[in-house]
């Protein structure tokens, strides 16, 4: 995860010239990617037809900023086995309106950035030209990169119907049969809550009998 630290070290080393706060913006986004491990391989007019090619080649900065009020980058990440991801950003009212797309992905992931939380009014150096650089740079890594590349979704709890059952399609319940007391006196099975309004299952203190409730033990649901 990148910090504004790092950030502002892209930003130093490559060195650009702004026209305006919105600049200043979509600069500071593409650092924030730049300094997470990402590869530039498109910017400007080129980076949507690049977005469909296989070239993986890192490229420079030149044209970053030619086209009015939007921005567009290709990147690619190499540890995430070089997926590109296309992001735009477009200027609206006095606001930055960020959306990026990861190749094979339905959706894009979208953040708004206020000009005036971000940039300062005056300033000659980089560092001084903007403001809460650290919220910027978490907001980006948090709503847009960490989005591209989130986990899958938990896997169902082990303790939901499916599992208790041990088959998706509700077939068998495995039982271990009576359980002796202490004295060895054995006890019928206490049976599991599998009933239901079209196959009640067997009161408590009864053993399982055989037809739709198998012997042995064993409980057999869904069968006629």
């Amino acid at each position: 995860m990148s910090n504004d630290k790092s950030v502002m070290a892209v930003i130093r080393a490559a060195r650009p010239t702004f026209r305006n706060d919105f600049d200043k913006l979509a600069f500071a986004v593409h650092a924030t990617f730049l300094a997470s491990g990402h590869v530039l391989t498109a910017t400007g007019p080129s980076a949507d037809t690049d977005f469909t090619s296989p070239s993986t080649d890192e490229v420079g900065i030149d044209h970053w900023n030619e086209l009015d009020d939007n921005y567009a980058f290709v990147y690619v990440k190499p540890e995430k086995g070089s997926k590109k991801v296309l992001v735009k950003c477009l200027v609206m009212n006095n606001k930055l309106l960020v959306d990026a797309l990861a190749d094979g992905a339905s959706e894009p992931v979208h953040l708004e950035i206020n000009v005036a939380d971000f940039v300062a009014k005056n300033g000659s150096n980089y560092s001084d030209q903007f403001q809460n650089l650290e919220k910027l740079v978490t907001d980006v890594d948090k709503e847009i990169i960490l989005q591209l590349y989130g986990s899958s979704k938990p896997a169902s709890s082990e303790r939901g119907e499916g599992s208790r059952l041990n088959n998706p399609d509700f077939g068998y319940f495995v039982h271990q049969g009576p359980q002796p007391l202490p004295t060895g006196t054995p006890v019928p099975p206490i049976n599991p809550d599998l009933g239901g309004d079209v196959y009640p299952g067997p009161g408590a203190g009864m053993y399982p009998r055989r037809g739709r409730f198998g012997g042995d033990g064993g409980m057999l649901i869904g069968s006629t």
